[in-house]
């Protein structure tokens, strides 16, 4: 057993789960977190990777949430200018199209004057004939709507939380399974497995915080023993990685004839971004894998804006999730709400449970601190909001400072190429340094495993945010999966391996 009770457990190293660990250890509590798998491995590195407002979601009048949605985005832009960006929408339009023009622009009214948008610029109208943007498009888009939103690095957003967490002495076990917690009298007695030795621990919290994602109910009735549960409805989500399919650096919203909507975003400099699908999911999160019917839906609903048609063969990559959202009994996939619910579970004198229901990358923030008004309620009050004006590890340099920190970095380290010096910015943010150290040329980095992904930031990786396998560097802390070969990346995970022998 734990000598020590935490005020808290977390259960989910999604963005949930690691931004309500922050929120609460910077407000003085004792907080522990338990991840089976690595961070941001389930929905939080599967998204569309956009810090929004949520455009589509007025139409089914979640006003709310559309509210709360923008008056975040630059609130998190502030706190993390290296992982989160501005972008601009093209929304092409043509007559008779899915949506009239009045309603279209009645929702970006709206969304320009909703969220208290300060930074980010206004709704514009475009010329498709003479606007860059129309040029990769089919002629038939003569008119567009351009608006504003964010982009985020988003599995790096949530190992920055569980960082910062740790950093204001939060306990973080990544790969650390939940497999029992029972009420003991007013403390929670939560039994954990190490997933790569099989070890067990016992610890004690006085609050429970079930924050699993898409298996919200899976630790209800795994580790609870409850039966018959059922609060989420599990919705898949899928995109595709093409080659470039333009240079702008603006990307798209499409919109198609059955309603829905995807986007096309520049992604990783070379690629394009191509999704999301909306399909209801039965089966175990963790086998999510794009169908071959929702490639199909993707290729034909891009190619029916693109000039050049999207072909599976255009395709290097591609990434399933499965989206947990609060069962709200609506019909249809798209229409499920993307609100947040939390529900708090305890009887008088018994220790409580925090269940996390829903939530979207943009509105974490915002979750975390609502949770922390619950959790005061539950087990006393400690600290006051707080990260509204914070930054997240890195973040530390003004909103619109991003070109000032690369050429910081390039002016302290000559030897970097200028990609190298923007992709660390972009990862680490004034951290970098903390990565190069004092290297004086590229050799001082260490091995070079392709691309340019070297030992020294592979060792901080490892040292610093909890990587293990190849598969964590590749693909959530870095997207040098792309570009590194099947024996470069076996080659990085035996270096790996033997790295964590010796450590």
């Amino acid at each position: 057993m734990s000598e020590q009770i935490y005020d808290i457990f977390v259960i989910g190293g999604g963005i949930n789960g690691c931004g309500i660990a922050r929120d609460a250890a910077g407000r003085g509590y004792k907080v522990a977190l338990a991840e089976m798998n690595d961070f941001a491995s389930g929905t939080s590195s599967g998204a569309t990777k956009l810090i929004h407002g949520g455009l589509r979601y007025l139409e089914h009048y979640e006003f709310r949430l559309v509210r709360e949605s923008l008056m975040e985005r630059e609130v998190l832009w502030a706190m993390a200018p290296h992982i989160i960006w501005p972008l601009r929408f093209v929304l092409p339009y043509h007559k008779g199209g899915i949506r009239p023009a009045w309603l279209i622009r009645l929702g970006l009214f709206l969304y320009d004057h909703l969220g208290g948008r300060k930074l980010l610029p206004p709704t514009a109208v475009l010329n498709m004939k003479t606007d860059p943007a129309g040029k990769p498009l089919k002629a038939l888009f003569t008119k567009a709507f351009e608006y504003s939103d964010g982009w985020v690095d988003d599995a790096r957003m949530v190992v920055l939380n569980a960082r910062d967490a740790a950093d204001r002495g939060a306990t973080i076990m990544p790969r650390t399974k939940v497999i029992s917690a029972r009420r003991e009298r007013a403390a929670w007695t939560i039994e954990t497995q190490d997933t790569i030795t099989g070890e067990k621990r016992a610890f004690q919290s006085r609050m429970l915080v079930n924050a699993a994602g898409p298996w919200v109910d899976h630790v209800l009735s795994d580790a609870f023993g409850k039966n018959q549960v059922h609060n989420v409805r599990l919705v898949q989500g899928s995109h595709i990685i093409v080659r470039k399919k333009f240079d702008d650096p603006r990307a798209y919203f499409f919109q198609n004839p059955d309603n829905r909507i995807i986007f096309a975003i520049p992604y990783e400099q070379d690629f394009t971004l191509i999704g999301t699908t909306d399909r209801d999911y039965k089966d175990d999160p963790k086998d999510v894998k794009i169908s071959e019917d929702e490639t199909t839906y993707l290729c034909n609903a891009a190619s029916e804006y693109f000039k050049e048609p999207v072909r599976r063969e255009d395709i290097v990559w591609t990434y399933s999730a499965v989206r947990p959202l609060y069962d709200d009994g609506a019909s249809k996939a798209q229409e499920a709400t993307r609100d947040y619910v939390l529900k708090v579970e305890g009887a008088e004198g018994q220790a409580p449970l925090l269940n996390v229901f829903g939530g979207k990358l943009t509105t974490y923030r915002r979750l975390s601190e609502h949770a922390l008004e619950k959790i005061g309620e539950a087990i006393g009050l400690k600290g006051m909001p707080w990260t509204a004006k914070s930054s997240l590890p890195g973040g530390d340099f003004p909103v619109r400072g991003y070109e000032a920190e690369v050429a910081k970095l390039k002016g302290r380290y000559p030897f970097l190429a200028d990609p190298h010096a923007r992709r660390l910015v972009r990862r680490y943010g004034t951290r970098a340094a903390m990565i190069l150290g004092e290297a004086k040329m590229a050799a001082d980095l260490g091995r070079s495993f392709g691309s340019d992904l070297y030992e020294a930031e592979v060792r901080y990786l490892m040292a610093h945010e909890w990587a293990y396998t190849a598969a964590d560097v590749l693909w959530r802390r870095s997207k040098k999966g792309l570009y590194l070969s099947k024996d470069e990346a076996a080659a990085l995970d035996d270096y790996m391996a033997g790295t964590r022998v010796h450590a």
